[in-house]
């Protein structure tokens, strides 16, 4: 039996499973929102490499260092707050209210995160300016990139990337100083004496800076980052965003061609400069989408050039869908507090507050002592020789104060109980004991209580810890007494 002769395939018209990446060299553009980028980028590094270094005086007992998170003794600092592991909330409340604020951001002004203060923005954004400190402005690098490997490119080329080590290794460096003292860290850092894994963080976040800002860049936003997904979710017609107005500068065309046709051709005169200043190499006459960073430097470009051509300014702005619709129809504009105060952005705006209030109450109320019990589990009761009866308990007093603190702990209910504690005799036993704490620790105590008598009946009854300073708090912790009985 003859088989048919099988269809001819056409390989070179099939679609390629991933697309390959067109590298894109950004042009230098000077105007409202690039200077705006230029203020929040030094502001943020200037935050980033420089707070490790502010001092705080917190008194003798506590560091110096303004933000340190102390893992080695468990703390928290930030200024004039300190955090100890079981008031965890504050810093639970504090992410929660970076991720509310992010959604709060995005409702009101778009991606205006991912434009001006995510670090892979910050980062690229430096990195952009090294390439056009060494290789020139977008044309020249254009013509380097396309140029054969010679000693002049591999010089340039290795100074530049050198260049890039050098802030990724000072990125990595930050990092480390704020679980240390800084001064301290940095000394035993360069000579040797840091634990390995300061110098395990620093290679690795060294790396992922080098590659992730110098090389990868706007591969990032697109591919890597789920937040630009996140957010576009969260954006509609009511949405604050670059845009492009397709009514009013379509069809495109040249400056001589309109000239020639009056009329016949919208304000956009398809020179590409939006295009061209891209961080991420989008075209914004496409419409909203994903690589678009909302960093409005196609504004900057697009408003110069309609200066020189003699149209408006606004052909790309800062507007929502709704808007933009609005004053196709020759409506006037809204007022900047409508477009941003919509539900939406109120109710994030409330929920943000009352997290952040919350958060200030409880600082403002938490009282700066602790008292944690734990009862012997084995042996639960020890029957001593003239009938009493004695249990076990682990008592830790923490002072969460800067000073040392003398404090009182003291038995409530068991009327005829006592306790001491290891460094006391029996005989010495009390219902209230007195302790000097130190400052910023926890005191653990091996805690007896004994209840007297052949009849002892055990049951609950607390522990009471009570600061005996002018500041005083307190705090009680409820436990049972086992007996035979």
């Amino acid at each position: 039996m003859n088989r048919p002769d099988p269809i001819p395939v056409d390989h070179n018209s099939e679609i390629g499973l991933y697309q390959e990446r067109k590298q894109v060299f950004p042009k230098q553009i000077d105007g409202t929102f690039r200077r705006l980028k230029w203020a929040i980028m030094a502001f943020c590094l200037a935050v980033y490499w420089g707070t490790p270094w502010i001092r705080w005086d917190r008194g003798p007992y506590a560091p110096d260092q303004a933000v340190l998170i102390d893992l080695a003794h468990r703390r928290f600092y930030m200024f004039t707050i300190e955090i100890w592991p079981q008031e965890f909330y504050f810093v639970a409340g504090l992410l929660i209210m970076a991720g509310v604020g992010l959604f709060l951001v995005t409702s009101a002004v778009g991606r205006a995160w991912c434009g001006y203060a995510c670090p892979q923005t910050v980062w690229t954004d430096l990195f952009q300016h090294v390439d056009r400190f060494i290789d020139g402005d977008r044309n020249a690098q254009l013509r380097l990139a396309k140029a054969p490997w010679g000693p002049a490119k591999i010089a340039r080329r290795l100074f530049k990337w050198s260049i890039y080590l050098a802030i990724a290794f000072l990125t990595g460096g930050a990092w480390i100083f704020y679980f240390a003292d800084a001064p301290t860290l940095q000394h035993q850092f360069w000579t040797g004496q840091a634990a390995g894994v300061a110098y395990a963080t620093v290679g690795v976040l060294t790396f992922t800076t080098f590659w992730l800002g110098g090389f990868m860049r706007e591969q990032v936003c697109i591919y890597m980052c789920p937040w630009p997904r996140i957010q576009t979710a969260m954006l509609d017609e009511k949405s604050l965003l670059v845009t492009y107005k397709h009514w009013r500068g379509e069809p495109r065309g040249s400056v001589k061609k309109a000239e020639k046709n009056p009329g016949a051709f919208g304000d956009c005169v398809d020179c590409n400069q939006c295009v061209a200043v891209c961080p991420t190499g989008i075209d914004i006459r496409e419409g909203t989408q994903v690589g678009c960073i909302t960093c409005a430097l196609c504004i900057d470009a697009c408003d110069r050039v309609m200066k020189q051509v003699g149209h408006p300014r606004g052909l790309i702005d800062y507007t929502t869908l709704e808007d933009a619709a609005a004053e196709q129809r020759g409506e006037p504009h809204r007022p900047i507090s409508k477009i941003l105060l919509h539900p939406r952005t109120l109710v994030y705006l409330g929920v943000w507050s009352a997290i952040g209030l919350g958060l200030l109450f409880m600082l403002g109320h938490r009282v700066r002592l602790d008292l944690s019990v734990a009862r012997d589990r084995n042996p639960e009761f020890v029957m001593l020789s003239d009938g009493s009866v004695r249990n076990g308990y682990t008592v830790k007093l923490r002072n969460m104060e800067g000073r040392p603190r003398k404090m009182e702990v003291s038995l409530d209910g068991l009327p005829a109980a006592t306790m001491y504690t290891d460094e006391m005799q029996a005989s010495e036993a009390a219902r209230t004991l007195t302790f000097d704490v130190p400052a910023d620790e926890t005191m653990p105590l091996r805690v007896y209580v004994t209840e007297k008598g052949p009849g002892a009946a055990g049951g609950d009854f607390s522990f009471n810890l009570r600061a005996l300073d002018k500041d005083g708090g307190s705090d009680t912790v409820k436990t049972a007494f086992t007996t035979s009985n």
